[in-house]
């Protein structure tokens, strides 16, 4: 992560869309900067507020590629789901399943937990009846924070104050329009308050202690 004494205008439009980097104790950012991380939805993590170490677990603030997959029950919700993520321009790796047969939802969620942990995917979706097996399944892999959403608003929660990096939906309870609608608050939302990315660090220590 980089770390800056101050960021001017020419610093912040080398910066990628989406990265974090950490502002020094007493450093600042210039006003034609600001406007600049703002519209590549940079975050800023103040040294003293949170650490490097934690701010690295914060997810991608600007997600350019999603993994998804469903269980038979989200077949049809999931194929939407595709088609309105790739029409918002972004890499979708489908991940199933095709057929009416059933599936095991925590398999369909270890295949979105594992590429998003990998990182070969900035974020994931999966999809099952109602979502709360698939989030308890994702969560179950080290370096995942799957929730499970309904509205806009706990989306926006769930990545906002807890860094959701998988999304977990009800196919039994929510619409297709609804869980475009949801989809779309979840990604535009970013984690940015240095009190919420320090407490990501927390549940990292609490995967580690149940590691043999």
């Amino acid at each position: 992560m980089k770390r800056f004494d101050i960021i001017t205008e020419s610093d912040a439009r080398v910066l990628s869309r989406g990265d974090t980097v950490m502002l020094a104790r007493g450093g600042h950012v210039t006003p034609l900067a600001q406007d600049t991380l703002k519209e590549r939805r940079v975050t800023i993590v103040h040294e003293g507020r949170a650490s490097v170490d934690e701010a690295s677990l914060a997810p991608r603030a600007e997600v350019r590629s999603v993994a998804i997959a469903s269980d038979h029950t989200g077949v049809v919700l999931r194929r939407r789901l595709v088609t309105f993520l790739r029409g918002r321009g972004l890499a979708v790796q489908d991940l199933g399943t095709e057929g009416p047969e059933p599936v095991d939802y925590p398999d369909v969620a270890a295949l979105v937990a594992d590429a998003v942990a990998r990182g070969e995917a900035d974020a994931g979706i999966v999809i099952d009846g109602a979502g709360i097996g698939s989030a308890i399944a994702a969560n179950k892999v080290a370096g995942i924070r799957a929730a499970m959403a309904t509205t806009e608003t706990i989306a926006r929660y769930s990545r906002e104050h807890n860094g959701a990096n998988v999304l977990a939906l009800g196919a039994a309870l929510v619409s297709a329009d609804e869980a475009c609608a949801i989809v779309s608050t979840w990604l535009s939302t970013a984690m940015r308050e240095p009190r919420y990315i320090r407490r990501l660090a927390k549940i990292r220590d609490l995967e580690e202690r149940s590691r043999p």
